[in-house]
């Protein structure tokens, strides 16, 4: 796959994110034309608000985890990553637990652990608790791992390999690039990426890679 193919899966998977609150603005606005009564008109202006702090969080989470945020700087505050992805997930059924002592990581580490971040909050379909950890192995290795438990837990065998990089190339869609993304992101890290644990209310999915300078 080109490097413009995947861009283009990127694309599609951001803008299927931000349909719903996007569409949502739109609609209240059209709704705002004509309505007169005062207390409608309070719940439109609510309904937008919320629409649209949602389009902003999407939109900050996805600078980070899909684009080239930080500019010329190699490494990124992980505060500003865990505040992105504790906003994306603000209203979701998904509670964030951040394990992450370290103060900066590369940008290609920011952009492997949010990637994996949502990968493994999309599979508690009915909510539960996202943790997110760093740490070293050795001098020469750390991981990145996220444990995602709830009531459900439900990762397909589509995602699985995509997120392992053995998905078929040509047969990708937006729904797997965020893992496609993360098993790129951690072979250029000089690692990868394995399914530690997979049951019905728990998922654990671990990148191991080279030790960031």
């Amino acid at each position: 796959m080109s490097k413009l193919d995947f861009s283009a899966l990127l694309c599609s998977r951001l803008c299927h994110d931000l349909v719903s609150p996007v569409g949502a603005i739109n609609n209240g606005l059209e709704l705002l034309s004509g309505e007169q009564d005062e207390t409608m008109r309070e719940a439109v202006f609510d309904l937008i608000e919320k629409s649209t702090q949602q389009t902003s969080n999407k939109l900050q989470f996805f600078r980070l985890a899909f684009g080239a945020a930080g500019g010329f700087s190699t490494h990124l505050d992980t505060r500003e990553a865990e505040k992105s992805l504790r906003a994306f997930l603000a209203g979701s059924k998904v509670e964030l637990v951040w394990a992450v002592s370290a103060n900066e990581l590369t940008k290609g580490g920011v952009k492997l652990l949010l990637n994996l971040s949502l990968v493994a909050a999309e599979a508690l379909i009915r909510g539960g608790t996202l943790t997110v950890q760093f740490g070293a192995v050795n001098d020469e290795t750390v991981t990145i791992a996220v444990v995602a438990e709830g009531e459900r837990v439900i990762f397909s065998d589509e995602i699985r390999a995509a997120v392992q990089g053995e998905a078929a190339e040509d047969n990708l869609e937006p729904r797997l690039a965020p893992a496609f993304l993360a098993s790129i992101v951690a072979a250029e890290l000089g690692g990868k990426v394995e399914v530690a644990q997979l049951a019905s209310q728990k998922l654990e999915i671990v990148a191991s890679i080279k030790a960031m300078g």
